[in-house]
């Protein structure tokens, strides 16, 4: 009996051997990063540097979102998706020993360009295990419990990243976060090598093309999306690595608070991936997509607006509602993607989106030396541009499931 449930459980979720695989290597890598994503500006702050070196970090981070998507999408499709997953979470465990030894903020730049191999070179390819794995009505669900599996670990890692901060300070608290990520990586790579089971169709099926000809293969809808997608996107770069510095450096709240906080943002989106995976299959992709890009817009506004606690934790509930369409979003460029070149297609689309909003944190960053109010309003304008452009470009019927 229980083991048929298990089963039928597994089933409903998507959740076969492989994307079970990727799933554990979300969560525990996703765990350990946590520990310490949220603090990176105050680590850099603590390491000498300045506001300006600050968003320029989060323009590097940008930079390289962009330029790891189409190799990672490459990799995965000439030499299967376990090589791919294995190497690039070597790679971040490099990158986390380096965050774990820096003396100076320049390390922990050279650290990123590790770190970002498993977040951005990996992203393609885990699109193309659940792509690979499952057929088109039960991709939807999958993404929703890989969104969740990416956020329940912001729920737990930013509150215990806040208290190691509270125990032995910024700097020390970082470093000993990055060496309890670097043990759990190594779990996560013993899972890959033993859990995975390579289907090898990917090399067999390797067509060599160009990424400006898969470019140029992509329907037209999906390029209507990724248009407004870049200006939402770009919208909430330039306020992202400020949101925390806002919260403690201008409202004066501790780090302990602002992971508390961020935790909050995280349950209120897990809450929501479930429910609004299935209202995505029954009314359309559309309404949620808009109201998605509408909070993404709303969020720095209401963290910049709040004056008092209270408002302060509206704003956080409200940027918690800003990932409800995500999972029928990456559905629908699944769905789109041909099969042999599914995580090449997926890469392109990150990659564009990713590059064109490099200069964003740059630019957050000389807003924040005049003001510290600027980035977050420019990027709440900014934001409701994209959703303007979406809603305008984008009718009913061509975000529907097909």
């Amino acid at each position: 009996m229980k083991s048929g449930l298990l089963t039928a459980a597994r089933d409903y979720f998507g959740l076969n051997r492989n994307v079970a695989t990727l799933a554990l290597s979300i969560f525990v890598l996703g765990l350990g990063e946590e520990l310490w994503q949220s603090y990176l500006p105050k680590y850099l702050t603590a390491l000498g540097a300045g506001g300006v070196i600050v968003g320029l970090f989060s323009s590097l981070k940008d930079l390289l979102d962009g330029l790891y998507q189409y190799p990672g999408g490459w990799i995965g499709d000439r030499f299967g998706r376990k090589r791919a997953l294995m190497l690039f979470t070597i790679m971040a465990m490099c990158g986390y020993a380096l965050y774990a030894l820096a003396w100076h903020w320049a390390i922990v730049f050279a650290g990123l360009v590790l770190v970002m191999a498993w977040k951005a070179g990996a992203f393609p390819v885990t699109f193309a295990v659940i792509g690979d794995a499952l057929p088109q009505g039960r991709r939807a669900m999958a993404f929703s419990v890989q969104s969740m599996l990416v956020r329940l670990p912001r729920v737990i890692g930013a509150p215990l990243g806040g208290l190691l901060i509270a125990s032995f300070g910024v700097a020390p608290g970082v470093r000993v976060a990055a060496v309890i990520t670097l043990l759990l990586a190594l779990a996560v790579l013993f899972a890959q090598q033993r859990g995975y089971r390579e289907q090898a169709a990917s090399a067999q099926n390797f067509e060599r093309v160009r990424a400006g000809q898969i470019f140029a293969r992509m329907p037209a809808r999906l390029k209507r999306l990724l248009l407004a997608e870049c200006l939402v996107r770009f919208g909430e770069a330039i306020a992202a690595a400020f949101i925390v510095l806002y919260v403690t450096s201008v409202l004066n709240h501790s780090a302990l608070v602002y992971g508390t906080l961020y935790a909050l943002q995280q349950t209120v989106s897990l809450a929501l991936y479930l429910p609004s995976g299935k209202l995505a299959d029954l009314s359309g992709r559309r309404p949620l997509i808009a109201l998605t890009f509408f909070f993404f817009a709303l969020f720095p506004l209401a963290v910049q607006w709040a004056h008092g606690f209270t408002a302060l934790v509206a704003a956080f509930v409200i940027g918690g509602l800003k990932e409800m369409g995500e999972p029928a979003r990456k559905a629908f460029i699944v769905d789109l993607a041909e099969a042999s070149q599914r995580a090449r297609v997926v890469g392109v689309y990150y990659t564009i989106r990713n590059l064109l909003i490099v200069p964003a944190g740059v630019i957050g960053g000389l807003l924040w030396t005049r003001s510290p109010q600027l980035p977050l309003r420019v990027a709440g304008a900014v934001g409701l541009l994209g959703l303007a452009v979406f809603w305008i470009s984008s009718p009913e019927r061509t975000e529907r499931a097909d």
